[in-house]
């Protein structure tokens, strides 16, 4: 089976206590929303104590038009991105020796937080010494879900392709999206929630034999589940000076209703309950969300203990958020014959799940 050879993350310069998140919105929004203290509660209530952000706070007390986001986030996330490829096939946690960007085949690139055409994966291969034969695959618009949707499609290469080294790498900049202008309940939700992050995972396939210090993440098995009708659950809303979050309170009531009989029967397929796997990791789409997954598979809180931390630490940094929570399984947690669930919900309204199995 595929498996996934090295992971890194990297962190945004700017670091903001959810506190002064808080006094910060509260200053941009007064007098702009009524009852504004009462729905300020949610900075206190989701579990976040620290975000980081490619720009400084202060950057949002003006106005910037879309193409300045859109200019600012083309330069930065091409700069993470080569900063978080070039951290992942240089980890002394997992690599005995670096590996070259040149033998990479395939690149698939996560993102939705800005639009660029050629895609930002385009122009990392202008950094790095990457071949030009390299087959790109950018993804765009699947939101939170594209960080396991990424690790899927790195699957799907590798098992057509099993000599193939595949980079998913999945930068967000949420923080350039903010609207200081729309007073929606959702901008509001998303101002208390959401970061800004990078992550980059090498995935091998069969034939691709290297050596680690680490036991390896196997991918057994993906799986994708889609509800019709459901655009209006979470997205983007496209205006002239921006996007604009779209956030409905419905999503932990439809991990419930939807996702937990899935996520049972895609577990059933693999011979497995959700009770019996050694690790949970899951996207913390927020404090709520996490409380619903524990719900519906029968999980005790100890097994979303680590996307938990992630959340505190980090907030909820869209695609890359995921990737995070792995890294700390595969360079803590993980032993030989553990197995895994890594689970995330995004646009369409969608799930991505893959099911891993640690091997020596």
């Amino acid at each position: 089976m595929p498996k996934i050879i090295s992971i890194s993350t990297h962190q945004p310069p700017y670091t903001l206590q959810q506190s002064n998140a808080e006094e910060l919105t509260k200053e941009l929004f007064y007098e702009k929303i009524p009852k504004l203290e009462r729905y300020l509660k949610v900075f206190d209530n989701g579990g976040i104590e620290t975000r980081h952000f490619c720009v400084p706070p202060e950057w949002h007390r003006t106005n910037h038009s879309f193409e300045e986001r859109n200019d600012l986030y083309i330069e930065l996330a091409t700069q993470y991105s080569v900063s978080v490829i070039q951290a992942c096939l240089q980890n002394e946690a997992f690599l005995h020796s670096p590996i070259s960007p040149e033998e990479i085949d395939a690149i698939i690139f996560v993102s939705s937080t800005g639009i660029s055409t050629p895609s930002i994966d385009a122009r990392v291969m202008n950094k790095l010494s990457f071949s030009d034969q390299m087959k790109r695959i950018p993804l765009w618009g699947l939101g939170c879900a594209g960080g396991a949707a990424g690790v899927s499609r790195a699957y799907d290469f590798c098992k057509a392709h099993p000599n193939a080294k595949v980079l998913v790498v999945c930068v967000e900049l949420c923080s350039l999206t903010f609207q200081p202008n729309d007073y929606s309940k959702s901008n509001l939700i998303g101002a208390s929630l959401f970061a800004d992050g990078a992550a980059c995972i090498l995935v091998c396939g069969d034939e691709i034999i290297i050596d680690t210090k680490k036991p390896s993440p196997a991918i057994l098995a993906t799986g994708s589940k889609w509800m019709p009708d459901s655009e209006n659950v979470m997205g983007w809303e496209v205006k002239n000076n921006g996007l604009h979050v779209i956030f409905q309170k419905s999503i932990p009531a439809i991990i419930t209703s939807w996702l937990g009989p899935y996520i049972e029967q895609f577990l059933l397929e693999q011979g497995i309950y959700s009770e019996q796997l050694t690790h949970f990791i899951a996207h913390p789409g927020g404090k709520k969300v996490l409380k619903a997954y524990e719900d519906t598979l029968y999980l005790s809180s100890q097994k979303t203990d680590i996307s938990r931390e992630i959340l505190r630490q980090h907030g909820n940094m869209s695609s890359p958020t995921v990737l995070y929570a792995l890294e700390q399984f595969m360079l803590h947690e993980g032993q030989v014959e553990d197995t895994g669930l890594l689970v995330a919900l995004g646009p369409g309204f969608c799930a991505e799940a893959v099911f891993l199995n640690w091997r020596g």
